[in-house]
């Protein structure tokens, strides 16, 4: 047994929506530092650009700009990625929206912009997108990371209604779509996080002492603990890992 090179993502070409910050650019760094390509799309051009210019330190990262709340946007970013490339390794569906309000007054805006982000996207983005990565599935699997949460397996006591019932649902989605890709040679995963430091996450980011109190691990979690998570879905090493989710929340869920 060789486990050498279990981890390596070299000569792999990765896809990360919702990539210039936060979780995204966290997963986009590890899979550079393991010698992936990688690709970074984000609604906002400059702090894409601006994101993707940084992360060149590490490997090679190219922006892509593109709004994948919208079958438009979703068509429009492929077409941006097959404009480099013929093939596609790795997709992690990263971009989400969240949305709280009282059960009284929840919006209907705040239900469709966030279910349509966080279950929709992943959905019709994948499926767009399936022929490249069937294509590059030929010595490796090509892989499917969605990027759910433990919103989705426990409840928390915040107003978040549309944000948990969407991460539920992809856990379930990803469950779904792993059957139906493994045809293809195509590995569906899922990773749940627990607090990350991030604008999504502002608790985490600005409250940590206070939130640490409360996560069984004693702190928040680094950059390095969802690099590692998703390294490992991506590369040979979670081969065999389909239609899992991947809870990384230093001991949080177990609590609740």
């Amino acid at each position: 047994m060789d486990t050498s090179k279990l981890f390596s993502l070299a000569g792999r070409r990765a896809l990360i929506t919702g990539g210039s910050r936060g979780i995204g650019r966290m997963i986009a760094e590890g899979f550079l530092a393991q010698g992936a390509r990688v690709y970074i799309s984000a609604r906002k051009a400059a702090a894409c650009d601006q994101t993707a210019e940084e992360l060149s330190a590490f490997g090679d990262c190219v922006s892509l700009p593109a709004d994948v709340s919208t079958l438009e946007g979703i068509n429009a970013l492929v077409s941006a990625y097959q404009a480099h490339e013929d093939g596609l390794d790795i997709l992690v569906n990263n971009a989400g929206a969240a949305w709280g309000a009282s059960y009284d007054s929840f919006p209907e805006q705040g239900w469709d912009k966030v279910v349509d982000l966080n279950l929709k996207t992943p959905f019709f983005l994948t499926q767009a997108l399936t022929p490249m990565l069937k294509k590059s599935a030929t010595d490796h699997w090509s892989k499917v990371i969605n990027i759910a949460s433990i919103d989705g397996i426990s409840v928390n006591p915040q107003e978040t209604y549309s944000y948990a019932a969407s991460k539920a649902g992809l856990i379930q989605l990803t469950r779904r779509m792993a059957l139906r890709l493994a045809e293809d040679r195509i590995v569906v995963s899922a990773i749940a996080p627990g607090a990350f430091a991030s604008d999504m996450n502002r608790d985490a980011r600005d409250r940590a002492d206070e939130i640490k109190e409360r996560i069984p691990a004693g702190r928040i979690g680094e950059p390095e603990d969802m690099a590692a998570a998703a390294i490992y879905l991506a590369s040979r090493a979670g081969d065999y890992v389909m239609g899992s989710t991947l809870v990384v929340d230093g001991g949080v869920t177990h609590k609740r």
